[in-house]
């Protein structure tokens, strides 16, 4: 009889045996697999070999840069959205933020003198402010966040088109000195999205304030039992939502050089919600990564940039991120099956 079939004996009543132990490999695959970034990021991997494999020119300085900048802007605002979507609610109005905010600065620094750099500081208050708004709305009021930040959304459009006259603006000239720094240099906008996103994913791991949103999405009612203040926590996620659409509108004003009217609005919140779930990011509330939004934004512009590389229409783009949005609902419901049963 062997050593180890002697140990397995010996062992309490009702012990199973004990398995023979895995090699760091295997180890470091199961750690990986089971993360949530897990799936998201083999999905780039995949998309960048392929669509070099097809073109090229896919991986050279300038397209990877265009990547980038199709990746930036969203992958910031799917940070509030994940927050907000993991404490149970989401914000329909962010992607106008998004466009008012340029606006804003330009009104403070063209029409009221207000240094640049002040100006772009206030501009992204006041994008908090809304989120305010749509926090004390859902909260206080127990107005559903689907209604009220679809009220707020075209509340924010109306003024962004009543006080443009929908019609584009420059940017200030007494900000071109800030241009480099925020979006107009090539790697600007990633720069300001990589610092958001590993900030944002240690508030969301490794603070209270991440641990309480948690809680909140998953077990309201057990969270403000445990003495969470479950009205803060959502109307916090709601001004963190509103400060980075805002944020990212400024950016990428400065990026494009001008501010446009029709810049953001739905398709940019569509977009990073999109970011935000096709990254493991669950609508019922409770749990998500702000990394895997950062990988759903990437998948996204990889799509469109390879698209446009290999010559195929964008109309087809909206089927594959339909598709993409519903086969990573139905991964994010088994999977949470799996660790509910202790599988996975």
């Amino acid at each position: 009889m062997s050593e180890s079939t002697v140990r397995d004996q010996a062992a309490a009543p009702g012990t199973p045996p004990r398995r023979r132990a895995r090699g760091l490999p295997g180890l470091a695959t199961d750690a990986f697999l089971r993360r949530r970034e897990a799936t998201i990021l083999l999905v780039a991997l995949g998309l960048l070999i392929y669509f070099q494999t097809a073109k090229s020119v896919f991986l050279t300085h300038d397209n990877l840069v265009n990547v980038s900048q199709g990746t930036a802007p969203y992958a910031i605002i799917a940070v509030g959205e994940v927050f907000l979507l993991v404490s149970g609610e989401i914000d329909l109005s962010v992607g106008m933020v998004f466009a008012l905010a340029p606006f804003l600065m330009h009104y403070m620094v063209d029409f009221s003198g207000v240094y640049p750099i002040i100006a772009i500081v206030l501009a992204v208050l006041a994008g908090a402010l809304i989120g305010l708004g749509n926090g004390l709305v859902t909260v206080v009021l127990r107005v559903p966040s689907f209604v009220a930040t679809l009220g707020s959304m075209f509340l924010v459009q109306g003024i962004m088109l009543t006080t443009s006259h929908a019609y584009p603006a420059q940017i200030p000239e007494a900000a071109d000195g800030l241009a480099g720094w925020f979006g107009r240099a090539p790697w600007a906008e990633l720069t300001w999205c990589l610092v958001i996103v590993v900030f944002f994913h240690l508030v969301l791991t490794r603070t209270r304030w991440g641990l309480h949103t948690v809680a909140t999405g998953g077990n309201p009612l057990g969270a403000a039992e445990a003495g969470i203040r479950t009205g803060r926590i959502k109307i916090g996620n709601f001004m963190l939502t509103g400060a980075l659409g805002a944020f990212a509108g400024i950016l990428e004003a400065f990026r494009v050089g001008s501010i446009d009217p029709s810049s953001g609005g739905s398709n940019a919140m569509f977009i990073a919600v999109s970011a935000a779930v096709i990254g493991g990011t669950a609508l019922a509330g409770g749990s998500g990564t702000v990394v895997g939004a950062l990988l759903g934004a990437l998948v996204l512009a990889e799509m469109q940039n390879g698209f446009n590389l290999i010559g195929i229409s964008a109309n087809p783009f909206n089927i594959i991120l339909g598709s993409a949005i519903i086969i990573s609902m139905v991964l994010n419901v088994h999977l949470a099956r799996l660790r509910r049963a202790g599988r996975s």
